[in-house]
């Protein structure tokens, strides 16, 4: 039986106390986001509380507007995946923007050696952050001019409003569980957030947050265990194959299959699509030798919002 989003994500609620969502059924897209290597940390700023309204689709990308050096504004992906903002190589000399040492940059695929420049103001809403050292990128088949990485949350609160298309951008904060909402532990490695509290079928697995992808990625090591669970699931036997692309064109491979059960803290769900791809990225997060899985747009936009506190290290579901 497949569900509409509307449909999951009510479903959701419900199964949150006990039991499954049942599957869900949605065609994949092909966008996988860069995993830039840090550069400098910028020093921490007392920023502002704001609410920003984003375009795009809230169900594949979430975008933003930001200036450049006074000029914009311009559309940039928020992108939890990556550890550092990125700038568009046309934007980057359409702006004349200064060059600076290269910078090594991880897609899903690999790493390379690209252009970098310097930004000397780059402003977000009421945030500012000055001389921000950016790798220029070839973002191939997009009118973005850039990615937003977690470089500019260090010890605040994202919160991504996926039914109203906007994020808040607050001071990190303690809060209470309340009815609809699961508040999960989550630990801080390169500035992205990995949920702690996470398991597949009583087995526990590795859970990443990466709104810069479209689609929900497991490694070698999760696939493993869905094969003990489902032989049919082994690798050779699945004849859904996803062609994918990263957003600097590299292409790749990946299989569809289900997870036959994930649970997020107090989430549960069944049935659930991802594409096994033993990608680079699980190696730069540091979790390719243990149960993986990237949470992608796909399964984030199932939820009314999702908040990410990098300054108390927890992610918050509503349902």
């Amino acid at each position: 039986m497949s569900f509409s989003r509307r449909e999951a994500a009510a479903a959701l609620l419900a199964a949150s106390a006990a039991g499954l969502t049942p599957g869900w059924a949605r065609g994949q897209d092909l966008t996988q986001t860069a995993i830039p290597e840090p550069a400098t940390p910028l020093d921490p700023t007392e920023d502002p509380d704001f609410t920003l309204a984003t375009t795009g689709d809230p169900f594949a990308n979430m975008v933003a507007p930001v200036t450049i050096n006074g000029q914009g504004p311009y559309d940039f992906l928020i992108d939890t995946g990556a550890n550092v903002s990125c700038v568009s190589r046309k934007l980057a000399q359409q702006l004349g923007l200064e060059p600076t040492a290269p910078a090594k940059v991880h897609s899903v695929v690999g790493v390379q050696t690209r252009p970098a420049v310097l930004i000397h103001q780059l402003r977000v809403g009421e945030r500012d952050r000055r001389r921000v050292r950016a790798p220029s990128l070839p973002l191939q088949g997009t009118d973005l001019g850039g990615l937003l990485g977690v470089d500019w949350l260090k010890g605040q609160r994202l919160t991504l409003n996926l039914r109203e298309n906007k994020i808040d951008i607050t001071r990190s904060r303690a809060e209470t569980p309340k009815v609809g909402s699961v508040i999960v532990p989550a630990k801080l490695r390169w500035g992205q957030l990995t949920i702690v509290d996470a398991d597949m079928n009583g087995r526990d697995i590795q859970a990443l947050i990466d709104s810069g992808s479209e689609v929900a990625l497991c490694n070698d090591k999760l696939r493993e265990l869905v094969t003990r669970i489902d032989p049919s699931q082994a690798p050779g036997k699945v004849k859904t194959l996803v062609h994918l692309q990263t957003i600097m064109g590299e292409p790749f491979v990946g299989e569809q299959i289900y997870l036959p059960f994930l649970r997020l803290g107090g989430v549960r769900m069944g049935n659930v699509p991802v594409v096994h791809a033993d990608a680079h990225v699980f190696k730069v997060w540091g979790v390719d030798d243990r149960p993986a899985l990237v949470l992608g747009m796909d399964l984030l936009s199932e939820f009314r919002s999702v908040s990410m506190d990098f300054g108390r290290r927890t992610v918050r579901f509503d349902v």
